[in-house]
């Protein structure tokens, strides 16, 4: 009985996981779930992704590391009226538990989370993936996630020196410019079709409603980071990209349900974990068109979760609350 009335939870808030969470501490730790997927030793349970009546989705991504005590999900998801509210359209909380009593150990704002781990993962499928003397990378969407995806690539891959980015309504975003001003040579471009073919990378983080662009505007050694397109219906690309390109993914049956290759499931793909656990191999051609359909893995949420409470407790920062049992 004293051990259950001294069980505590950990509760980390939105600020608390901005100020813990470091790039260098997440590229290690989504490295890792990649890893960790591809040599089996990390699980990722099915995927739970529903549209509500009330205009938003919601989502469930869970999954375990069982020799490593390691256990969690976040539930997630897209309210596009939350804009009005003042707040981010996309919400998101992870729970971690411990796998052998089920008892829940922390409780972690997820938006920043996702933000980041998102963010590492393109940067590590853009390192593997693209030219190295990419130079030029056009950009689709300036909000939460397009920023991460740039700040990312812009600190891994130092040759990147002209952006071109496009807004939904064609309009210059002063702040997206500003954030990123000191690191590249940035505008607004208004043709899309002309940005897509004069850049190296190209990334796209929408919410997904349709095609950005025209097929023949994609060039011999482009490489794209496709991040929108996480949900049944939701597209970025046009009709007959996916046949012309080196295709790789984060999970092959979670990409052929939710991702762009929900549009062409009977493609092959290689999995970037088993690129980076050598269990593949790829070695690029100058015009080889890469593309790495992002559609984000539990496994990324819950190691960089871990890491999160391990500097949450080595720092004491965070709430911790009775929790019983």
């Amino acid at each position: 009985m004293a051990m259950s009335n001294s069980s505590r939870l950990l509760l980390l808030n939105k600020d608390e996981v901005e100020a813990l969470l470091q790039p260098d501490m997440a590229l290690q730790a989504v490295r890792e779930a990649f890893v960790l997927h591809s040599q089996g030793k990390g699980r990722v349970f099915p995927v739970v992704r529903e549209r509500l009546d009330t205009g938003g989705i919601f989502g469930i991504k869970s999954g375990d590391v069982q020799e490593q005590g390691l256990l969690g999900f976040k539930a997630a998801g897209f309210w596009p009226d939350n804009g009005r509210l003042g707040s981010e359209s996309h919400q998101a909380t992870i729970l971690l538990f411990d796998p052998a009593t089920g008892r829940p150990s922390c409780v972690i704002d997820g938006n920043a989370v996702t933000t980041m781990r998102t963010g590492a993962a393109g940067a590590l499928g853009l390192v593997r993936l693209a030219r190295a003397d990419s130079t030029q990378l056009c950009v689709f969407g300036t909000g939460v996630q397009a920023r991460a995806q740039l700040n990312f690539s812009l600190r891994m891959m130092p040759t990147l020196s002209m952006v071109r980015y496009i807004t939904r309504d064609g309009r210059v975003d002063e702040s997206f410019e500003a954030q990123f001003a000191t690191r590249c040579a940035i505008s607004l471009a208004t043709d899309c079709n002309s940005a897509v073919a004069a850049s190296d990378v190209v990334i796209t983080a929408t919410p997904g409603s349709g095609a950005l662009f025209d097929l023949e505007s994609v060039q011999p050694g482009t490489h794209l980071n496709c991040v929108g397109t996480d949900t049944r219906g939701k597209r970025e690309l046009p009709d007959g990209l996916l046949q012309r390109v080196r295709l790789f993914v984060d999970d092959a049956t979670q990409a052929r349900q939710i991702g762009e290759t929900q549009w062409a499931p009977e493609l092959t793909c290689i999995s970037l974990g088993d690129l980076l656990a050598r269990k593949a191999h790829y070695n690029r051609r100058s015009d080889d068109i890469t593309l790495f359909d992002m559609t984000g893995l539990a496994l990324q949420d819950l190691t960089v979760a871990r890491a999160l409470q391990e500097r949450a407790d080595a720092t004491q920062t965070g709430t911790r609350v009775a929790w019983p049992w």
